[in-house]
């Protein structure tokens, strides 16, 4: 692409505002910002776009997510769907709500009816909308946890998924087609309104999600002796959680819940935090600080979308634990499998799901309760594909699935990651075994000592920009052409490569399939059940290191995991190093 070619384009075109055109005049003298904003366009990943709002080909503005929709509204007509319409929600980030209004605009123009939420709803909300809805799509305006200046754009399938194979590709393809901004297509929005194409939906939703999160409490017997006693410290990070987290709480009887009221509304500058995340300590400088001042038993913290979960929780000495996702994923897996055992029996096809990169302890998990543990790429997407599996096949029941970037559902009334449902059913589980004089704490260290003590930890290098790009796939060509034979004190047993499809034992020589669709991703068996994975992230300009062990304490997992969290930054640095 000739991005000078292209920036000149958006200058002289007349489609394009001039706003836009002010913009891309301010930075006519700096050809690296030019460049960036033109060389290429903003990619329609997996499950849609994320990028850095402004004006060009390569950031997120109107004319983009037109165009986009124009091709999502091509593909639904090429599999003659456009008679389902497509509902659309937003977060509390900058253009969001405009960026839905375009969208619905350009389905409604291409005759596909669009069902907008009037405000705000979490991620999880439009997956139930959707399916509740019977549309064919969903589109979501968000870009979860990232920074201020970030927004994205998430496509769901009729199932209420983010979307998988065939429809990814086909739906990409369709969006790539589409390279005149003068052919995207778009309406007033009274006359969309008046022609029957554009809904704007609401309460009617929100109460028949709330139902659904009602359906999945195990223990209402605990909340009604314990909800009103239990300290509860919340935040919605400036995001979308506030409403429905507070509602579904207050509905099932926790009186005692706090909002963090410096992050309790909708801001997209996200004021009180560098970035919106709730696996950051920063996200709960603020929440602890409330917890101590109230003496709350636990602390949560939604992202701004509502799909993501962080947690602390409070021991019988006052200190706070952080519980990383894959601690509480563990913890609500061990509830909510335990318990479903005890009140009515699991069912012999019943499974545990978990993505590649998440905890073994959750494999210890289904081996005690004889239950499927099933392993898929990560993306929340691949466990919403395995349900969807089970529907079609009529074999399999969804027991609970989680990944460890602190996101799981429970039930299949929606098909991502819940923090609302979360929320509920940590606040239900600290009300049982508050019944049982234990707290949450308590349970997690139960699980350690009957599992093992598994640790898991990641570690991002950020290399921003083209030449960023170029050095993550370096990174990646490097392992795949060099696979390591030992990490830290430990020996690599067995290498996976999820891009070539092969599982190669390192003592043996066999090569078996992964038996996973394609990924760039590479996995290393370790010995002593430890591991280490490699992928690049889908949304940031990063290469994520994760990796686990298994100790015999706290003590002595924490000194393991921090010993092979050295380890694998000394890799890094050596291929970083070769790079040069």
């Amino acid at each position: 692409m000739d991005y000078k070619k292209v920036y000149q384009e958006w200058l002289e075109n007349p489609y394009f505002d001039e706003d836009t055109k002010a913009e891309l005049k301010a930075i006519e003298n700096d050809e690296n910002e030019i460049k960036e904003r033109f060389y290429m366009d903003l990619e329609f990943g997996t499950a849609g776009l994320r990028g850095v709002i402004g004006a060009g080909t390569n950031r997120m503005n109107i004319y983009v997510v037109r165009k986009t929709t124009q091709g999502l509204a091509n593909y639904i007509k090429s599999v003659g769907g456009e008679s389902k319409g497509v509902a659309i929600a937003y977060d509390s980030r900058r253009m969001s709500p405009e960026f839905a209004k375009e969208a619905a605009l350009c389905l409604a123009a291409n005759g596909i009816k669009a069902y907008i939420f009037e405000s705000l709803r979490p991620t999880p909300e439009l997956s139930f909308a959707l399916r509740h809805l019977g549309c064919i799509a969903g589109i979501n305006i968000t870009a979860s946890h990232n920074p201020p200046e970030y927004n994205g754009y998430k496509v769901y399938w009729e199932d209420g998924a983010q979307i998988t194979p065939p429809h990814d590709s086909g739906i990409m393809g369709e969006v790539k087609k589409v390279t005149d901004y003068n052919t995207v297509l778009t309406m007033d929005e009274e006359a969309a309104k008046a022609a029957g194409v554009y809904e704007v939906i609401g309460a009617e939703v929100d109460d028949a999600y709330m139902e659904e999160l009602k359906k999945q409490v195990l223990h209402m017997d605990a909340i009604e002796a314990e909800g009103k006693n239990l300290k509860v410290v919340y935040s919605p990070l400036h995001g979308t959680g506030n409403i429905p987290a507070r509602r579904i709480l207050k509905e099932l009887g926790f009186e005692n819940v706090h909002v963090v009221k410096e992050q309790e509304l909708p801001d997209g500058e996200f004021p009180t935090v560098s970035y919106p995340n709730p696996e950051a300590d920063e996200a709960f400088d603020l929440g602890l600080k409330l917890a101590k001042e109230i003496d709350a038993d636990l602390v949560l913290a939604t992202d701004p979308d509502a799909d993501r979960l962080g947690v602390r929780v409070k021991d019988k000495d006052g200190v706070y634990h952080n519980l990383t996702g894959n601690m509480s994923g563990c913890l609500l897996a061990e509830y909510e499998i335990s318990q479903k055992k005890a009140l009515q029996g699991l069912p012999e096809d019943g499974a545990l799901i978990k993505t590649i990169v998440t905890t073994n302890l959750a494999d210890a998990i289904a081996k005690y309760y004889d239950v499927r543990l099933i392993e898929v790429l990560t993306g929340f997407k691949f466990i919403g594909q395995q349900i969807l599996g089970f529907e079609q096949k009529g074999k399999g029941t969804y027991l609970f699935g989680f990944e460890e970037s602190y996101g799981c559902l429970i039930g299949t009334y929606a098909r991502d990651k819940d923090a609302i449902v979360a929320t509920m059913a940590l606040c239900e589980a600290a009300a049982y075994y508050k019944t049982q004089g234990k707290t949450l704490w308590d349970a997690m260290v139960d699980m350690y000592e009957r599992y093992g003590y598994y640790k898991d930890d990641i570690k991002s290098i950020t290399l921003k920009g083209i030449e960023g790009l170029e050095k993550i796939q370096g990174i990646l060509n490097e392992l795949r052409s060099n696979a390591p034979v030992q990490i830290g004190d430990y020996k690599v047993t067995v290498a996976r490569d999820y891009k070539a499809d092969t599982i190669k034992d390192l003592e043996t020589g066999e090569v078996t399939p992964t038996g996973l669709p394609s990924s760039n991703v590479l996995y290393y068996e370790l010995t002593d059940d430890a591991w280490v994975c490699v992928r690049p992230s889908g949304t940031e300009p990063k290469v994520k290191f994760y990796y686990g062990i298994k100790g015999t304490s706290l003590e002595d997992a924490d000194e393991k995991s921090a010993a092979l969290g050295k380890a694998v930054l000394a890799m890094v640095d050596d291929i970083m190093a070769k790079l040069a």
